[in-house]
């Protein structure tokens, strides 16, 4: 019976998921990101299952990553899809001209074409790291589930932090279309990143960890949905340094 119980996480992952591309179907967005992040949390919970049960598995490799496919590939392309329908037309002017019907204007569907880079990248990042045997204590390019986190961040700074600079910029199409570009990119870039998996607590081995948890709750706690693109953008670079720290 144990050797189900991870098995069965990552299906409340994928259900998570699922529940979160309905949502994000009908433009509720904040409820899809908070799907997300429930999909997410079994994500991480049903490694560590597997693990402290010792019953890992092919099967669970395999499930895990179709699980991930839908809560942090598909869904962040659904959101984005969504809020480039929603600043389109009263951006229009940036990208194309003549706006008039978006439920028949190619050029809108042509746009946002971008936004299923995400999952096209997603798909491929998932597929590439269940082969490949250098990624089995830390990640080449980054993880689906923080690209998620950086995505599904954007509508939460839109509704909660309205004022502020991030959410202004993030409201215009060129902006959105960069990201879903940056996104299938960073995805499957050759840059070594660290995994927050502690082997044990030594503070000398695991120092980066510690900064990296310490650096989010600070953020979070001070500045909310704001910090998490520079809580993103801060673990790419903390891992480069700690990659040339380690070579030097």
């Amino acid at each position: 019976m144990k050797k189900h119980i991870p098995n069965l996480i990552t299906l409340l992952n994928l259900l998570s998921g699922s529940i979160a591309a309905v949502c994000a179907l009908n433009n509720q967005l904040l409820l899809a990101g908070i799907f997300i992040c429930l999909g997410i949390f079994f994500d991480f919970f049903d490694g560590l299952a597997a693990r402290a049960l010792d019953v890992k598995s092919d099967l669970g490799l395999q499930l895990d990553s179709l699980a991930d496919m839908v809560t942090s590939g598909l869904v962040p392309g659904l959101i984005v899809f969504q809020l480039l329908e929603q600043y389109l037309p009263a951006n229009s002017a940036i990208l194309y001209s003549n706006w008039e019907d978006k439920t028949f204007n190619l050029s809108f569907y042509a746009w946002s074409l971008f936004a299923f880079l995400i999952p096209l990248g997603s798909a491929y990042r998932l597929a590439k790291f269940n082969i490949d045997e250098r990624q089995t204590s830390s990640f080449i390019g980054l993880p689906t589930p923080a690209n998620a986190l950086l995505i599904l961040s954007l509508p939460f700074i839109i509704h909660y932090h309205p004022e502020s600079w991030l959410a202004t910029v993030t409201k215009l199409p060129v902006v959105l279309i960069g990201l879903c570009v940056f996104s299938a990119i960073i995805l499957n870039a050759e840059i070594p990143l660290f995994a927050l998996k502690f082997k044990n607590l030594n503070f000398k081995e695991n120092w980066f960890r510690f900064l990296f948890v310490f650096a989010c709750v600070l953020g979070i706690g001070f500045f909310q949905f704001l910090a998490v693109p520079c809580i993103i953008l801060g673990y790419v670079l903390l891992s480069v340094f700690v990659r040339k720290s380690a070579s030097a």
